[in-house]
């Protein structure tokens, strides 16, 4: 029961990083998403490979 809410907890602390993560890349000026190589319409893309590692 133990494992399963540890894993539980993991996947949601997860989740809230990779929401986090979208919101801040979406939120990025194009202009400054641009020189450091991004396109914020990305965002949910890099924040899955970030988060999740696939």
């Amino acid at each position: 029961m133990v494992s399963m809410i540890t894993r539980l907890r993991a996947a949601a602390a997860k989740r809230a990083a990779y929401n986090q993560t979208v919101r801040e890349i979406s939120s990025l000026p194009r202009e400054m998403a641009w020189d450091i190589g991004i396109f914020r319409e990305d965002a949910e893309q890099i924040a899955w490979k970030h988060v999740y590692g696939r």
